[in-house]
């Protein structure tokens, strides 16, 4: 009993350095079995919140009967709305590297393309660990049966005794490699050093899920979209469901009141100024299910123009059952032959609530602060400027979290503080600054402080040429409309003889 004693004292002092709001967090325990002497052993779990990160469920088990140990990570709170990317280049002799953590959750794939080795998330559940520590314990894990490999199959072993010595030689620093971490959840994460600044090693992307990795995480997804054959039950189901899309008169969502005294007035100028931007002439309604708890929802849509910019889609969800709102906003038309940059100097208290519509293909710079945010990262949305870098605040908060804690240096701590002072001073608007934002796909935008743009001095739009390798990305490359283009031209040919005769 001795033993337990000091396994539960051991779990909470862990619990307790990592959680400053609640220490008196309730340890719960329950008996379980063991997997190697198939005796009952404790399994002790703590719900637990690492600042600036989220809720993680510490669980440990221990087993009086043969003294098996193990534990384990999970996540506790709520599921990203994408999935991150993390792909990390290791230079031969550089052993610092290897020190990075590293927040493997249980959903999460490590792959080493060099040595086409993958650790599927079920070989290794949610972990904190390093680089090195990853490599390490898969290193042992392979290396566990190999002796019973030996004497059934040799040639196997040996190969897997060559293929450990590279993967301990990667593990030491010895060769360079590419590390890579994919996790469909986004709850994974490797650490940056050089934080706030970027990592020159380091990329990170976002994704939006695949029906597959969606119905994976226990999310309720067409079937069709996964290659699945419905049954009858189901296509009814679906077919009764397209039909319950419908259209409602623009006055029956959002503020009629208000939309029907202006739309009533005989003041043009009024409705101008109080409708900078102009009102859908419908919106479509169509079921959906709920992200939060896969209940039937309703999903409100309409398509509007934006002065200055462009067609745009704005879709917003509600869930009667559980009360989870999102609202998205999507570019409309087709893809801008150019992409855009625009620049904004900050002067004024004024400047900080102009609208922002930053795309998920958007990035983001602060050149005072040397601060940039690749496209991608913290998706699309529709703030204002002041909204915006609070926001990129809470979000290097969110992904450099274990950068705050206690382990810190003294030289890191004092780094992070000042960049957090200087993100404030920001808002404060102790001195002016720029505001950068770049969108390969043109679909960004920042509303004037004018009636008309070209009188706004303070915000600069400027097109750009594409790199070859920003339509690689954006799938732009292997487009091919050829075919598109010739039923094209023959209709347009046959309209044009219609018309002639």
């Amino acid at each position: 009993m001795e033993t337990n004693k000091d396994s539960i004292v051991d779990v909470r002092s862990v619990a307790e350095a990592i959680s400053v709001d609640d220490s008196d967090t309730p340890l719960y325990q329950v008996e379980s079995l063991c997997m190697r002497c198939r005796e009952n052993g404790i399994t002790r779990f703590l719900l637990t919140l690492i600042p600036h990160f989220r809720k993680i469920l510490l669980s440990a088990f221990e087993c009086p009967h043969c003294g098996e140990r193990n534990n384990e990570v999970q996540f506790a709170g709520e599921l990203q709305p994408q999935g991150c990317y993390y792909q990390l280049e290791f230079a031969s002799g550089d052993q610092k590297m290897l020190n990075r953590q590293v927040v493997k959750s249980e959903t999460a794939t490590i792959k080493i393309p060099e040595l086409d080795f993958e650790i599927p998330p079920e070989a290794q559940r949610g972990s904190l660990s390093t680089v090195e520590g990853i490599l390490v314990r898969a290193a042992d894990e392979l290396e566990a049966l190999q002796d019973e490999r030996k004497k059934v199959d040799p040639k196997t072993a040996e190969a897997i005794d060559l293929f450990l010595q590279k993967l301990r030689a990667y593990a030491k620093g010895e060769s360079s490699f590419t590390f890579i971490l994919d996790d469909p959840v986004g709850n994974s994460f490797i650490e940056n050093p050089y934080a706030p600044s970027p990592d020159p090693l380091l990329t990170i992307k976002f994704y939006e899920r695949t029906p597959e990795q969606q119905a994976s995480l226990g999310y309720l997804v067409d079937p069709s979209k996964v290659g699945d054959v419905g049954d009858e039950t189901s296509s009814e189901e679906n077919r009764h469901n397209s039909d319950q899309s419908s259209r409602e008169p623009h006055g029956s969502v959002g503020a009629p009141a208000g939309h029907r005294a202006i739309a009533q007035g005989n003041s043009t100028e009024i409705a101008e100024a109080l409708f900078r931007y102009s009102a859908p002439e419908e919106v479509m309604t169509f079921p959906s299910t709920c992200g939060a708890c896969a209940a039937r929802c309703e999903t409100r849509m309409f398509v509007t123009k934006i002065p200055y910019f462009q067609e745009v889609i704005v879709m917003a969800s509600t869930c009667d059952a559980c009360g989870y709102r999102n609202s998205e906003l999507k570019p409309g038309g087709r893809i801008p032959e150019k992409g855009k940059k625009i620049t904004l100097h900050v002067k004024n208290i004024n400047d900080l609530s102009r609208d922002v519509i930053k795309s998920d293909t958007a990035g983001v710079k602060v050149p005072e602060l040397d601060l940039e945010l690749a496209s991608g990262t913290l998706g699309g949305i529709v703030t204002t400027v002041e909204g915006l870098i609070a926001k990129i605040s809470e979000n290097l908060e969110r992904v450099h979290g274990f950068t705050f804690g206690d382990s810190l240096d003294e030289a890191k701590r004092s780094r992070w503080q000042d960049f957090r002072g200087k993100l404030d001073k920001l808002l404060s608007l102790e001195e002016p600054w720029t505001l950068i934002i770049d969108d390969s796909l043109a679909n960004s935008f920042i509303a004037p402080a004018t009636d008309d743009i070209k009188d706004d001095n303070q915000l600069k739009f400027e097109e750009y040429e594409r790199s070859w390798e920003q339509n690689e990305e954006l799938g732009l490359n292997d487009i091919d409309t050829s075919s598109a283009d010739v039923v094209y031209e023959s209709t347009d040919a046959r309209l044009k003889e219609r018309t002639t005769e």
